[in-house]
């Protein structure tokens, strides 16, 4: 049974990883390669979309890595894993107090109700997500490698 939680909750959380790789590393450039308001406007919609599910995915990584810390806490790899649960409740807390605050207005904006700084904090939320990338990462990488 532990066998199954740990394939399980390193796959959820590598999942997750996966897709906030790809918007920081490939879907965000799109938007910002594309003509006019289009970039804007996809990044709305990506903001509304992600962020109505990004939470549940946020809070059950963490709820699947805690579960599985208690249950193996005997076994090899435990430190590895409540490191990773950490980590994930460090991506948590900079979600909430970084990310989320822009998100929610961004995810509003349309070309003509903007602010006139909205690249900027475009650009900042680009910087908080890099980082929340590299902790998210860092927090697969320890699951991973428990499974050793």
């Amino acid at each position: 049974m532990l066998d199954a939680l740990e394939v399980f909750t390193t796959v959820v959380t590598g999942v997750m990883v996966g897709v906030e790789f790809s918007v920081a590393f490939v879907m965000n450039p799109i938007f910002n390669a594309l003509p006019q308001d289009s970039g804007q406007l996809g990044r709305a919609h990506g903001g509304r979309m992600l962020g109505a599910v990004m939470p549940f995915w946020y809070i059950g990584s963490l709820v699947l890595v805690a579960v599985r810390a208690v249950a193996g806490r005997h076994h090899h790899g435990a430190g590895l894993v409540v490191t990773a649960g950490a980590l994930l409740i460090l991506s948590v807390i900079m979600s909430i107090l970084l990310l989320v605050p822009i998100n929610n207005q961004s995810k509003t904006w349309t070309p003509e109700n903007r602010p006139e700084d909205w690249k900027e904090q475009t650009n900042r939320w680009d910087r908080y997500h890099y980082i929340r990338v590299a902790v998210i990462t860092a927090a697969f990488a320890l699951l991973a490698a428990a499974l050793t």
